[in-house]
């Protein structure tokens, strides 16, 4: 990959002549590339020091693969024209599986050997793997993927086969793999809906907006204020009025590279100020675990822009103005500022509604009782949430920690019975897979097919969990508040987590 980095005309931008010591290396300048062995996954890290805002990275143009540089091939620009019902993401993908099918005599081939031949994305989700999500959205957000990608490659199928692709590249199989490689790994560019793949440049791992100290409001110090003087405790945003406000105060912070029409060139620069071997990230943009999943096929343990949503009554929505996608409580378990207002003019009875909207819409505690009935409303709406699922968090956990000794090479003895302890959804995967449970050694039988599926499942699993965990800190934040506000308030009501 170094003399095909090359080849493709890729800069990196050292300060000095350096050298990366990391192992294995394949950049050299500000840049090396990390292999995780274990976890089967590639970053990149600096190789020296670097400052913020620093250009260590330009891609140009002649290297990126789109759709624009692959129609050169005139046969597969003059069938493309053709088919002018398909969409840009639709045409990148068959261009990309018409690459494919050169081997060898591809100019990309060297790049095309470099991508993942499997990927985790919700499209790629089975039954049992989208079943254990358990979230009826989660769920229904998995279906939607599936269903689009079934779509889309049954109207790209008259081109592909006008095309004469071989037959295994025109199979679904084939089609979630390209159309992955498309939604996971494409970076935008203005001329393209469908994006560019972006050697090299693709290698970044993702960190998420507002991961480091930006303006957002310091959670932690806010977590014992509360008094009905103050709304900190919820509202710290309250000077903007709204989380979309805020929202654009990090504007400016959600990518950390794009293409330069003057340099003719896709360019990177340090998010922030890294030292010599810490990997060096790219924000793709903000997006909760859910999205992160769908889209890219991994997620974040602690996803600063992660959020869950809870039932609401159709009053909720009538009474207020919010939209729907505003109502929901942050990765922190603190209600947003939109979902707090929405329930307290709910809370309000419908002939004072008016002549406190003011004091609503400003993140204003309208009064003891009100705010006390918000919190009990809210805890006990996440308490039934988490009843009405199959499993706990306590369960999660400890099938978690069951899947991941199940992947360990080391511990190979210890997986039945560890995995046993999961019951019905450990019969489930082992039933999807034909499997059975030998000598108690599960990690033996395990087909390839097998353990893609057990990360997914494992994928499934951190997903609920987080999400779980969400709804438990916000029973907590809940119970917290009305503690303060009634002091005969003995924990009692039957939600506490």
């Amino acid at each position: 990959m170094g003399d095909g980095a090359g080849n493709l005309g890729l800069h990196h931008h050292p300060h000095h002549r350096s050298v990366s010591s990391s192992n294995p290396s394949l950049l050299c300048g500000p840049l090396s590339l990390r292999l995780s062995l274990s976890s089967r996954s590639r970053g990149l890290a600096a190789a020296r020091d670097l400052s913020q805002g620093e250009l260590i990275l330009t891609v140009p143009k002649s290297a990126l693969m789109t759709s624009q540089s692959l129609l050169k091939d005139e046969k597969l620009s003059v069938a493309v024209k053709r088919h002018t019902s398909l969409s840009s993401p639709q045409i990148l993908t068959i261009c990309l599986l018409a690459e494919m099918s050169k081997g060898k005599s591809s100019w990309w081939h060297p790049y095309l050997m470099q991508l993942p031949r499997s990927y985790d994305t919700l499209a790629n989700f089975s039954q049992f793997e989208k079943q254990a999500l358990q979230v009826d959205d989660a769920i229904w957000v998995t279906e939607r993927a599936i269903l689009k990608a079934e779509l889309e490659w049954k109207k790209a199928i008259p081109l592909m086969e006008e095309l004469k692709l071989k037959p295994q590249l025109q199979n679904f199989r084939a089609w979630l793999w390209a159309s992955s490689t498309v939604s996971s790994r494409t970076m935008h560019i203005p001329w393209d809906d469908a994006g560019c793949l972006c050697p090299v440049g693709d290698f970044y791992n993702y960190a998420a907006p507002g991961e480091e100290p930006c303006g957002w409001e310091d959670l932690k110090g806010s977590r014992n204020e509360s008094s009905l003087q103050d709304s900190s405790f919820w509202n710290k945003d309250a000077t903007s009025n709204s989380d979309a406000e805020q929202d654009d105060v990090l504007s400016q912070r959600l990518t950390d590279g794009g293409y330069k029409e003057d340099l003719a060139a896709y360019c990177f620069y340090a998010r922030k100020n890294y030292k010599k071997g810490e990997q060096v990230l790219l924000s793709y943009g903000t997006y909760t675990n859910l999205e992160l999943l769908e889209h890219y096929g991994f997620l974040l343990d602690e996803n600063p822009n992660d959020k869950a949503f809870i039932p609401l009554e159709p009053e909720v929505y009538a009474s207020s103005s919010w939209p729907k996608d505003s109502l929901y409580i942050h990765q922190n378990g603190k209600p947003s500022f939109a979902l707090l207002s929405a329930l307290r003019l709910w809370a309000t009875p419908a002939s004072q509604r008016r002549s406190v909207g003011h004091l609503v819409y400003s993140g204003t505690q309208l009064s003891s009782e009100n705010e006390i009935f918000v919190m009990e409303w809210i805890a006990k709406s996440c308490h039934v949430v988490l009843e009405n699922l199959p499993t706990s968090v306590e369960e999660d956990s400890l099938l978690l920690c069951a899947l991941d000794k199940m992947q360990d090479p080391d511990l190979p003895m210890e997986v039945g019975n560890a995995l046993r302890s999961s019951g019905v959804e450990f019969s489930a995967f082992l039933e999807a897979h034909d499997l059975k449970i030998g000598d108690g050694n599960v990690g033996l039988l395990l087909s390839e097919k097998a353990r893609r599926s057990m990360e997914r499942w494992k994928l499934a699993v951190q997903w609920r969990l987080r999400h779980k965990r969400i709804l438990v800190d916000c029973i907590s934040r809940c119970t917290e508040i009305i503690s303060s506000l009634s002091p005969t308030f003995l924990g009692h009501r039957g939600y506490q987590s």
